[in-house]
C-alpha cells in the first residue's frame, strides 16, 4: 500500500499490547530478546485484525515512552517487521503496517457450493439456510395472481413496484421511523443497493470505512469499484464497536462512504447497542461520512427475551447521515434477491436516476411474491420458521465444536447465522484448504478483512443441524490434526501463525 489510511496511538498499541495473553514457554526454551516479544506483538496484532492493515504506527519515541522500553528496543522491533513485510515506511510518512508479499489470501467471497458436490461435502461457506416452505410456494402462487394487471405494462419500475413500496415505508413506519415510500427504493438484493450507493457517492479512489472484520462480498464489491478500504477494528467479542477508533478513523481518514452492520454482525455476531449506535451516527455526521447501515440480519434475532435497539436511521432524524439497506435474503431466502434502500427522497430519484445505466429494474414477480408476503402476514410466520432454524443449528453447532475442538474459542451471538472462530493459533486459510479435502468448506478468516488480517480465524454459520452438525465438527477436528502435523500434501510447514 502506497500510504497509512489510520494511525494508532502510542496508548492505544501499548494497552493493545498488553492485552494480549502470554503464552508459557516450552521446556528448556528461554524468553526472546525485548525487541522479538514486541515485534511479535505487533505481528499478532495485524493477523488478528485488532491493529488494521495500513495502519500508521507511533515513533519510536512515543512507542518506548508508552511501553518504559529504550528507543533501541523499539527501533529493532520495527526493523525486525520491516524485514518480515508487516512493516512499511517512508522518510516524512513515518511507518505503516502491512502484509508481506508474495503469500496470496484469499480475498474474494466465497461462491455457493456446486449442485454436484453437495452430496459429498458438507458446505459451511455460505450463511443461507433453505426456504422456509410452505410460504415460499404459497408466496409465488399470490404473486401469480397479482401479476395480470402488471403484465400490461411495460414492467419497468426503476424505484420499485409502488405497493412494495408503500408496503416497506409502513413497516418503517411502525418501527418507530416514520418514512413515506418516496424514501424507498427497490433492489436486486442488498448487494445491488449497495452497489448503486458507492457508485453514486464515492468514485474511484474514494476512501469507504468498514469494520474490520467485514462480510466478504461487500468487501470484494468495494474493492472492484476501485474504493480504498479504511479497516476499523471491531471491540473485542460481541462488545460491538469500538467508538473510540471509529471517531479516529472518521476525524482523520475522512472517508465518504462507511459500511457496517449493527444488527447481528456478519461474522462476528455483535448487536451494536443504542449508544454506539446514536454515537457512530454523530461521529459520522460531524465528519461528513455517510454511512450505509446494513439491515439485513435485523429480524434473525434468536434468544427469548432480546429487545432489540431502534434501527440506526433512528437516530438520524433530518436522515442526512444514514442511508438503510435491507434484503429478504437472509430473513426469507436468499434465492428471492428482493433488497430495498431507505434514504432521504432526494438520495432516492439519485439513485433511481442512475439505475437507467445499471439494470433498470427488480424482477416484478419476486416483488409481488414479497409484497405477498408482507401483507398477508406470511412474512411474520416465515421468519418464525427461520428464527427456529438457526437458533436450533447454533445450539448443535456449538455443542460438536465443544466436544470435537475444545480448544477454539468464540463467543456465541444472540442473533444472526454465523459464528466467529478463533482457531487456537491455526492458520484459517490452511484449515480451508485442508477442509477440503476431509469433506467440510470453511470460508478463512482473511476473506473478511483487508489485506490479510484474521488468518487465526474461520467463520461457521448456522446452516446445518442434528447430525450434520456432528460430523461438520468431526471434519474439522481431522482438517485441525492435519493442519498442526503439517500433512498438507507437501506444502511447506509450519501449520500455525503464531510465533
Amino acid at each position: 500500500m502506497a500510504q497509512w489510511t489510520s494511525a494508532v496511538g502510542a496508548a492505544q498499541l501499548a494497552r493493545l499490547l498488553n492485552s494480549q495473553q502470554e503464552r508459557p514457554a516450552g521446556l528448556g526454551t528461554r524468553r526472546p530478546p525485548a525487541y522479538r516479544a514486541l515485534a511479535d506483538g505487533v505481528r499478532l496484532l495485524v493477523l488478528e485484525g485488532r491493529v488494521p492493515v495500513a495502519a500508521r504506527l507511533p515513533a519510536e519515541r512515543e512507542l518506548a515512552l508508552s511501553l518504559s522500553v529504550s528507543r533501541t528496543t523499539v527501533a529493532a522491533a520495527y526493523e525486525a517487521l520491516r524485514a518480515e513485510g508487516f512493516l512499511e515506511s517512508r522518510r516524512g510518512a513515518g511507518s505503516w503496517t502491512a502484509v508481506p508479499a508474495g503469500n496470496p489470501l484469499p480475498a474474494r467471497g466465497l461462491e455457493p457450493l456446486p449442485p454436484e458436490a453437495l452430496g459429498s461435502m458438507i458446505d459451511l461457506g455460505c450463511a443461507a439456510l433453505p426456504a422456509p416452505e410452505p410460504w415460499l410456494t404459497r408466496a409465488v402462487q399470490g404473486a401469480l395472481e397479482e401479476l395480470p394487471p402488471y403484465a400490461h405494462t411495460h414492467g419497468d419500475y426503476p424505484a420499485g413496484l409502488p405497493a412494495l413500496r408503500e408496503m416497506l415505508a409502513e413497516r418503517y413506519t411502525a418501527r418507530g421511523i416514520p418514512t413515506m415510500p418516496e424514501q424507498i427504493m427497490v433492489t436486486t438484493g442488498a448487494m445491488g443497493a449497495i452497489d448503486a450507493i458507492c457508485h453514486l457517492f464515492a468514485g474511484r479512489g474514494e476512501r469507504i470505512a468498514v469494520e474490520s472484520p467485514s462480510y466478504a462480498n461487500i468487501l470484494q464489491l468495494m474493492r472492484e469499484a476501485g474504493a480504498r478500504l479504511v479497516p476499523v477494528a471491531m471491540a473485542e467479542g460481541l462488545a460491538g464497536w469500538d467508538m473510540d477508533r471509529w471517531r479516529q478513523v472518521l476525524r482523520d481518514a475522512a472517508p465518504r462512504l462507511a459500511y457496517v452492520v449493527a444488527d447481528f454482525h456478519n461474522p462476528t455476531g455483535a448487536l451494536a447497542d443504542e449508544d454506539q449506535r446514536r454515537k457512530l451516527v454523530d461521529a459520522a455526521r460531524s465528519a461528513g461520512t455517510v454511512l450505509i447501515v446494513d439491515e439485513t440480519m435485523s429480524e434473525l434475532h434468536l434468544d427469548e427475551g432480546l429487545e432489540m435497539p431502534r434501527p440506526v436511521c433512528g437516530f438520524d432524524p433530518a436522515g442526512s447521515t444514514v442511508i438503510t439497506v435491507g434484503s429478504a435474503s437472509k430473513a426469507f431466502w436468499a434465492g428471492m434477491r428482493i433488497g430495498w434502500v431507505r434514504a432521504a427522497p432526494d438520495v432516492i430519484r439519485s439513485l433511481v436516476a442512475a439505475r437507467a445505466y445499471a439494470d433498470l429494474g427488480t424482477p416484478v414477480l419476486e416483488q409481488l411474491a414479497v409484497n405477498w408476503l408482507l401483507s398477508t402476514g406470511g412474512w411474520e410466520q416465515a421468519v418464525d420458521i427461520r428464527r427456529t432454524q438457526a437458533r436450533e443449528n447454533r445450539d448443535a453447532l456449538v455443542t460438536a465444536l465443544r466436544r470435537e475442538l475444545p480448544g477454539w474459542e468464540y463467543d456465541v451471538p444472540r442473533g444472526g447465522l454465523t459464528l466467529w472462530v478463533r482457531t487456537g493459533g491455526l492458520s484459517g486459510s490452511r484449515l480451508a484448504e485442508v477442509g477440503e479435502r476431509v469433506g467440510v468448506r470453511v470460508p478463512s478468516g482473511p476473506r473478511f478483512g483487508v489485506d490479510g488480517a484474521f488468518e487465526g480465524y474461520v467463520r461457521l454459520p448456522f446452516t446445518v443441524g442434528g447430525a450434520v452438525a456432528d460430523e461438520a465438527a468431526t471434519r474439522l477436528a481431522a482438517a485441525a490434526r492435519l493442519v498442526e502435523s503439517g500433512a498438507n500434501g507437501g506444502t511447506e510447514s509450519p501449520r500455525t501463525f503464531v510465533a
